[in-house]
């Protein structure tokens, strides 16, 4: 056989190896953000902005969640995220001590955007206004935090101290083997109530109870590399879920001062948040070593 001919079957085959490991790296990491901010965050900041200015907020006031009151999620931290373009985003973030909070990496650096200052808001139903508000660069990441697969989506702020109040408390975090699957957990978050949500009477924090399913579940979604053992997934089902805007925040379990973080709003489908498809957290008994050590 012509070596010319045989050497061009080879380059073929390895182009279509090639091609093949691409195309199924692309297809498992379809499900997830590229760059959070800029597909979600960015916009999300100036509708909630906006939302804030133009309702008539008596204090009373997620996909299909419930509105919150005033101190039922003391651990919360709205996240007003200022990028290095000068552009705002947000997130979430939950109370661990006097000094640290814990949200997720991409909420720092994803993608082409990468945050420069942080306002944590504390005790507050508003993101924009109100509350207790103090500003951090001081963001440390998970060092094997990985932005195509969102694997390690875990990273801790550090800010000056804050004193605990009826409407500002930490939040235990979870340890153990237990894998929480079939348990209602609760997410909040400032985030929007749908995908096609746009300015509303109601911009303020709200809830949402959900049920923990398994990883195998979940993977069958987002895939292997995706949801690895240290995420943690829930079940969007009758349009109640996390949306944009509420990455970086709780999912937690338990009542009261029994309550206990068990993941980190990771993500979402990039389809939107209302299709039915289970939402991904940082699974925060995997990472409690690694939190304490930081504390």
């Amino acid at each position: 056989m012509d070596v010319d001919l045989v050497m061009q079957t080879v380059n073929m085959k390895l182009l279509l190896v090639f091609v093949g490991l691409a195309a199924a790296a692309s297809a498992e990491y379809a499900g997830i953000w590229k760059d959070y901010h800029e597909e979600f965050g960015i916009a999300e900041a100036a509708r909630i902005k906006q939302a804030e200015q133009s309702m008539d907020f008596d204090g009373a006031r997620i996909v299909g969640g419930s509105g919150s009151n005033l101190g039922q999620h003391p651990h919360l931290g709205g996240l007003i995220v200022g990028l290095t373009n000068g552009r705002e985003s947000v997130c979430g973030s939950s109370l661990l001590s006097n000094t640290r909070l814990v949200t997720a990496a991409h909420c720092w650096r994803h993608g082409g955007s990468q945050g420069r200052t942080v306002t944590v808001v504390l005790g507050s139903l508003r993101l924009f206004s109100g509350g207790h508000r103090v500003a951090s660069t001081n963001v440390q990441l998970h060092a094997s935090y990985s932005e195509s697969t969102l694997n390690n989506d875990i990273a801790i702020i550090v800010i000056g101290w804050v004193g605990y109040s009826n409407n500002i408390r930490n939040i235990n975090i979870a340890s153990g083997t237990n894998t929480f699957a079939g348990n209602t957990a609760m997410a909040s978050g400032f985030g929007r109530q749908g995908d096609n949500q746009g300015i509303t009477q109601n911009q303020s924090l709200r809830h949402v109870t959900m049920q923990v399913i398994t990883n195998q579940a979940c993977a069958n979604v987002y895939g292997s590399r995706v949801v690895v053992a240290s995420v943690i997934c829930t079940a969007t089902t009758g349009g109640r879920g996390v949306c944009s805007g509420d990455s970086g925040g709780p999912l937690d379990v338990g009542t009261g001062g029994n309550r206990q973080l068990i993941g980190v709003t990771s993500f979402v489908h990039a389809s939107g948040c209302e299709r039915g498809q289970p939402a991904g957290f940082a699974r925060v008994s995997s990472f409690n070593a690694w939190i304490r050590q930081r504390l």
